[in-house]
């Protein structure tokens, strides 16, 4: 049974024989995209874990792409009565948008078991875990009995817009230089199913010898890496032309 951001008002905190609970089916999988308070944030879905495995992209509240001004959500590509319902429901339906995307593309919805979405970002919730990290979706029964805990949270990002899949990687670089200077570093991975646009690595001063380290959830599926491309810039005109360079860079794939 799978439950696309089931319901907030009149059955959060209900008993079980009201509302969507894990013991209702051999296999009960969630996907929450809109758990904010009904009071005053008009979150509709359900914000407890209740099922065997519950996903929580991007946090399970607000969803990317549905903060766009009231016009051209309106006005969208879909047409006028899909922009409309997108306005007014926008985090609540992402759900069933991210279920169809995910049979197209399962290995870009792994979620990554986890306390909360803050601790997502740090090291305590990557690579996936030896079972591996359950797929989000359509494909989300093949974990079923793999995991012992009561209730399982799985954390992961989407894109803004359809294709919704990304792919996570943890990006360590460490620089080479002469003197520190202010700017941002990005890194584009390469690989044997195709590459990804620049990512932001570090913003902020940059130093030599430093080393520096971030997660990046990236648009494509690229396969085995073959090259990374690295590129700093700094912030203002500095007549001196200083030169940083990368040492070193580890790319490390969330699946394995």
């Amino acid at each position: 049974l799978s439950g696309l951001d089931p319901a907030q008002p009149y059955f959060q905190g209900t008993p079980i024989e009201v509302r969507l609970d894990k013991s209702d089916a051999e296999f009960v999988d969630v996907i929450h995209t809109d758990s904010a308070p009904t009071i005053p944030y008009l979150g509709f879905g359900i914000s407890p874990a209740i099922g065997h495995l519950d996903f929580y992209p991007n946090g399970g509240k607000q969803m990317p792409g549905c903060g766009k001004n009231p016009v051209s959500q309106i006005v969208d590509l879909d047409g006028i009565w899909e922009g409309t319902r997108d306005f007014v429901a926008c985090n609540h339906l992402r759900s069933y948008k991210y279920y169809s995307d995910s049979i197209i593309h399962p290995d870009g919805f792994l979620g990554y078991p986890c306390a909360s979405y803050d601790v997502f970002g740090t090291d305590s919730c990557f690579p996936c875990p030896k079972v591996g990290c359950p797929n989000m979706g359509h494909f989300a029964d093949k974990f079923k009995g793999k995991f012992k805990n009561k209730f399982l949270k799985l954390y992961l990002n989407t894109a803004e817009a359809k294709d919704f899949a990304l792919w996570r990687y943890k990006v360590t670089v460490t620089l080479s230089g002469k003197s520190k200077v202010k700017g941002y570093v990005n890194v584009a991975l390469y690989g044997s199913g195709g590459n990804t646009k620049q990512h932001q690595i570090v913003e902020g001063t940059l130093k030599p010898d430093n080393t520096y380290t971030s997660f990046i959830d990236v648009e494509a599926n690229i396969g085995t890496v073959t090259k990374v491309k690295f590129l700093w810039n700094n912030n203002r005109i500095n007549p001196t032309f200083p030169k940083i360079g990368a040492a070193t860079i580890t790319v490390q794939s969330g699946v394995n």
